[in-house]
């Protein structure tokens, strides 16, 4: 309604094939005499109109006869006493829009000529530059113009060639106080300066911003972190120690590898099972100890892989009930070494802890214990699987929560008491004479697996993610390759290489005896 206002301010209005109203008008007004083309130019040069308005004038002045009130009558049905009528009612300035909307000509200059969806014409401005002369007078060069009826994107057309910057360069100087800040960063402003002064801050960590001179870093989704540029959040690391590379696979290749070597063992005491050797060291204990310690090298594989509820569940409670087996076990034939060193002195009443009651006794009373503690911590608070994202910066890792620290530590408290009894054992019983020189060989592997498990407590208390687990999974497959390689190897030796040494007599040390003679 602005544009039809700015008209009806000209005088303008429709032009008609007869011109009854509008004379009638002009007689009401003191104008009677004018035509249509006179009232306008006189109206206009009352107001003193400027280049505008002559031009507007003109583009009236060539608006198709189709616009008169005939026109008005065929498409509305109105005639020339509805025209009246709707001035009386003061709606000519609606019928005025309704159809100077749908004008499109082109006037003498052959400019085309039309209005849009608000009523206003086309818009061309012709841009300026101001041009100093030698002499001092200025002089208006036009260097480009703005045309709305362009197609869109072409509108502003500048020949830059014709404006001279600063040092006579034709390179168009950049307006700024501070560059755009890039992706990644945002806007501060700076204290006391305009809103165009700023500096560019980069995004803290865990956010990012991936517009131009955005003034806020946003956090990223939980499972998502900012890349290096901080304009784009990207997946995060997914933490666990797997099978496919290289940390996991050595560690699994190892514990299969002394599976097998513990296995092997097992096969070779059960295939001279009637040799001095094997029945000197109570073979059914022996053979609870090798299967014992090949367990022991499996169930290091329930820490490796992706966690889940079953593995979850059975990996501390398999590895602390398995050691306290091995350890046990050898505690078991660490005391009947003793007995039976002192059951050889005359007058001895020790002969009768000869059998297996002692053994049984051993193993069971020190296996009971650990599997009371492992069943109340699977009762009360069972392991489970978790996404941690708090441990490590920009890392999913992946990792079975113990959920009780206090069991944890308890198992592990209990298994090495009883590793502590058995080395303490075995020391007082290394000077036992040669032909049961066996607790020197406990000595040393009980000496081996408590090594390896204080070292553990550091190591594992200080690392995070896979790499607490490869901890765990080292002490677990070291301690017990130091019980399989100090107590059985020794025995593996006598048994294949040196069959002479696999007698009666050389256990009891006649056979030193003779060689000595």
């Amino acid at each position: 309604m602005s544009r039809v206002a700015f008209l009806k301010n000209r005088d303008v209005y429709l032009p008609t094939s007869n011109h009854h109203h509008v004379n009638s008008e002009c007689e009401e007004n003191g104008m009677s005499g004018y035509n249509n083309e006179e009232w306008y130019r006189k109206g206009s040069v009352e107001r003193g109109t400027d280049s505008g308005d002559s031009q507007i004038r003109e583009d009236y002045l060539n608006i198709p006869d189709r616009y008169s009130s005939e026109s008005l009558e065929n498409e509305n049905g109105v005639g020339e006493d509805s025209v009246e009528q709707s001035d009386d009612d003061g709606q000519t300035r609606f019928l005025l829009l309704h159809y100077m909307k749908k004008v499109r000509f082109k006037n003498t200059i052959g400019e085309e000529i039309f209005f849009d969806s608000h009523g206003d014409p086309p818009t061309r401005y012709d841009i300026i530059r101001w041009k100093v002369e030698p002499d001092g007078a200025m002089k208006y060069v036009k260097v480009g113009h703005f045309d709305s009826r362009t197609v869109e994107g072409q509108e502003l057309l500048v020949n830059a060639s014709a404006v001279p910057w600063k040092a006579s360069t034709n390179e168009i100087p950049r307006s700024v106080c501070t560059e755009s800040c890039v992706p990644g960063y945002r806007k501060a402003l700076q204290k006391g300066q305009p809103a165009c002064c700023f500096d560019c801050i980069p995004c803290s960590e865990g956010t990012i911003s991936n517009e131009t001179d955005s003034i806020d870093c946003w956090k990223c989704p939980s499972k998502t972190w900012p890349n290096e540029k901080r304009n784009e959040c990207i997946p995060k690391t997914i933490d666990y120690l797997s099978y496919h590379e290289p940390l996991g696979a050595t560690l699994t290749g190892t514990a299969n590898l002394c599976s097998m070597a513990a296995l092997t063992v097992l096969c070779i005491f059960v295939k001279y099972r009637d040799t001095p050797v094997v029945k000197a060291n109570n073979r059914n204990l022996t053979y609870l100890l090798l299967g014992a310690l090949m367990a022991s090298f499996l169930c290091s594989l329930l820490f490796i892989g992706l966690p889940n509820s079953i593995n979850c569940l059975l990996r501390q409670s398999a590895f602390g009930i398995m050691f306290v087996l091995c350890v046990s076990c050898v505690l078991a034939k660490t005391i009947m070494v003793v007995i039976a060193f002192n059951a050889t002195k005359p007058g001895s009443n020790m002969r009768k802890w000869l059998g297996a009651q002692v053994p049984v006794l051993t193993v069971s009373g020190c296996t009971l214990g650990q599997v009371l503690i492992c069943a109340t911590w699977l009762l009360f608070c069972p392991a489970f699987p978790e996404e941690n994202m708090n441990l490590k910066t920009g890392t999913i890792i992946l990792r079975c929560n113990d959920c009780s620290e206090t069991a944890f530590w308890c198992m592990l408290g209990y298994m090495g008491l009883w590793a502590c009894v058995s080395f303490l054992v075995a020391f007082l019983a290394r000077n036992l004479p040669d032909s049961f020189n066996e607790a020197k060989w406990i000595t040393f592997s009980m000496l081996v697996f408590l090594s390896v498990w204080l070292s553990f407590v550091p190591g594992y208390v200080s690392t995070q993610g896979k790499h607490m687990v490869a901890v765990e999974v080292f002490g677990i497959i070291c301690s017990s390759a130091g019980i399989l390689a100090c107590f059985f190897l020794p025995k593996c030796y006598i048994i294949l290489l040196r069959p002479d040494r696999n007698t009666r007599e050389h256990l009891l040390g006649k056979g030193n005896n003779k060689i000595k003679k």
